[in-house]
């Protein structure tokens, strides 16, 4: 029975917590367009396409081209084994709630920072959604992510070290445990 309750826990904190989030970001941007309609014709917003895990997923842009995300200044517990990294158990949670986010909001504009691929052929990006959310910082300040600045892309810093501080002192998402 316990075991049975844990997962509806998790998503009624789960929904909780993004709701109680759309009011703390310092950093919202607030778009006048719908970036459905904007898509062809800026350059910055982007369809997504399919998810991998709590910080990358697949985008296209206005010609239909696949391009792979990662967003910048956070990283997210691993679905599975992935190079170095091992897979975790709040994984499959991240994961699946920038899924929900995502699948709500499938029209993202991206901006970027001074590097704009890492290592492994990603391009680098925050990501806001159309109502202004920064994503990136959502998913720390919800708990989703943590903090992970790599310079030189470090234009938000201060606001995803804040936004884990309150993940932290609010025991939220992967600080719970």
């Amino acid at each position: 029975m316990k075991n049975m309750l844990r997962p509806i826990i998790l998503f009624i904190t789960t929904l909780l917590t993004h709701c109680q989030s759309q009011n703390y970001s310092n950093s919202a941007l607030f778009f006048e367009e719908n970036f459905e309609q904007e898509m062809f014709t800026d350059p910055t917003i982007f369809k997504v396409d399919d998810f991998v895990d709590g910080d990358t997923f697949w985008v296209l842009n206005k010609d239909s081209k696949r391009v792979k995300i990662r967003l910048i200044g956070l990283d997210a517990p691993e679905v599975k084994n992935v190079f170095k990294k091992k897979k975790h158990p709040f994984g499959v949670h991240s994961k699946a709630y920038l899924d929900s986010i995502l699948t709500k909001n499938p029209y993202l504009k991206l901006t970027f920072d001074v590097d704009s691929l890492d290592r492994y052929g990603r391009t680098l990006a925050y990501a806001y959604l159309n109502d202004g959310t920064f994503l990136n910082e959502n998913l720390v300040r919800n708990g989703y992510a943590t903090i992970m600045t790599i310079a030189p892309n470090i234009k938000h810093e201060d606001l995803f070290y804040e936004a884990q501080i309150y993940a932290r002192d609010n025991e939220l998402g992967i600080w719970k445990e």
